[in-house]
């Protein structure tokens, strides 16, 4: 009888944690990837990491798909390649990581990832507060309601994703409390409201990047309605 060597690869939310782990020796000897993504913000395909989703997402990001293939698609190579029995994910408890992990968990489901898989949700200090340990069947189907009809499912078994995927629904409503206080606070200057708002809506856990697209298109949205 053969013995199937036993392999973990470990999915870090983003390049910082990565740097992090790496310059800490955290998980030192082990296989580290960080998903450079920012899954709630913009438009997306239910077909994950193919040459269709490269090209929308890029679009979304404003570089071109060559750029986006080597910040995002290049590090999760060992994932893609499917070479690994075991999958430990490390993300934060906020809407941006938790609907990341939706689109990796969605992409196991997808393509027949039938182990147990740990998450370890993080603080703000990349230190881990807690662990779940879950199935990825069902997630592709929760990512085709959640990020591609925008709908909420019935049930959503994981906390801390049940509260990112409602706040991912509605943090761009107008009557959203994201938006409510970008409308509120028009005389800041762009850099003063998008630092304001890192420190103000940590939940969301959104970038200065997205923040000023945010921004920006409520500000247009304002000029073009008060002309």
């Amino acid at each position: 009888m053969t013995m199937v060597h036993e392999t973990t690869l470990h999915i870090l939310n983003g390049q910082a944690m990565y740097d992090f782990f790496k310059r800490t020796n955290f998980l030192q000897g082990e296989i580290m990837i960080p998903f450079n993504e920012a899954m709630c913000f913009g438009d997306t395909t239910d077909k994950l990491f193919t040459r269709e989703f490269v090209e929308i997402r890029a679009k979304v990001h404003h570089v071109s798909p060559e750029q986006y293939t080597e910040i995002t698609i290049n590090p999760i190579k060992p994932l893609l390649s499917k070479g690994f029995t075991h999958i430990e994910l490390w993300f934060d408890e906020d809407m941006f990581c938790q609907i990341n992990i939706l689109s990796i968990l969605a992409w196991l489901d997808k393509n027949g990832h039938s182990k147990p898989i740990d998450l370890h949700i993080v603080g703000e200090k990349f230190e881990p507060i807690s662990k779940y340990t879950l199935m990825a069947a069902g997630y592709y189907e929760l990512f085709i309601d959640v990020l591609i009809h925008k709908t909420l499912p019935k049930s959503i078994h994981l906390v801390p994703l049940k509260k990112g995927v409602e706040l991912y629904l509605t943090y761009l409503n107008e009557d959203s409390n994201l938006t409510m206080y970008i409308k509120k606070h028009q005389n800041m200057t762009e850099k003063e409201l998008v630092y304001s708002l890192i420190q103000n809506f940590k939940e969301y856990g959104l970038g200065d990047v997205q923040y000023l697209e945010i921004l920006r298109a409520q500000r247009s949205k304002r000029l073009k309605t008060s002309n």
